[in-house]
């Protein structure tokens, strides 16, 4: 299976923003146990790139992980060659999709409009990111399956249990969650843990029907 099919299969993407270097690891385990396997770690979060090492190197094949917020080659390639399986961005770039796409990960760019998704999709994405998509709405992200039917889309921003079931009906292959799953700043004992665990498996039994 390729890494794509398995990020569609997973239907869930975590993205981890805001987190300090020792909470990762404990982030990582809490959502694999409520059965979330796809991890994005921002570039923005200190030492990013051992970050990612550090995932790869205890999870292996359990996860897929990879880098968000992207928005250049450079920065894509540093997070590529620390292990990172897809490159995220919350634009369209050419030539970061065109690394990505050089060393055989994931492009995941971002676009809102018909002609950005077609753009992105034309450059090489492999799974186009609408963001923010809580802006438009679900019947926004549901027409456009219409003339784009054949490009895979992931909706990000304002994603919830309450409505990722309704983006996932209207077409989408996989969404991208944030601080309604992983609020870092909110995690400081075992207990918060458990309940990024429990919050995991709400998100992974929406995602089935």
């Amino acid at each position: 299976m390729s890494k794509l099919e398995e990020l569609k299969k997973s239907k869930i993407v975590a993205v981890i923003r805001g987190a300090r270097s020792d909470q990762i690891l404990p982030i990582a385990h809490a959502l694999l146990s409520g059965g979330v396997s796809t991890f994005e770690i921002t570039v923005e979060t200190p030492k990013v790139c051992l970050l990612i090492e550090k995932v790869k190197d205890e999870f292996g094949n359990q996860a897929i992980v990879g880098a968000g917020t992207v928005l250049d080659p450079e920065t894509a390639r540093a997070v590529i060659m620390s292990g990172a399986e897809f490159i995220f961005s919350p634009i369209v770039n050419a030539e970061t999709i065109k690394m990505a796409k050089r060393y055989g990960v994931l492009s995941i760019p971002g676009a809102l409009t018909p002609t950005e998704i077609l753009t992105a999709y034309e450059n090489g994405g492999d799974l186009i990111k609408v963001f923010p998509a809580d802006v438009m709405g679900v019947s926004y992200f549901k027409s456009l399956q219409g003339p784009l039917s054949h490009i895979p889309l992931m909706p990000t921003g304002g994603m919830d249990v309450g409505n990722i079931q309704d983006y996932l009906k209207a077409g989408a292959v996989a969404a991208g969650v944030g601080s309604s799953l992983v609020n870092a700043k909110n995690l400081n004992s075992d207990e918060d843990y458990l309940k990024l665990t429990e919050k995991a498996k709400q998100f992974s039994e929406s995602a089935i029907f």
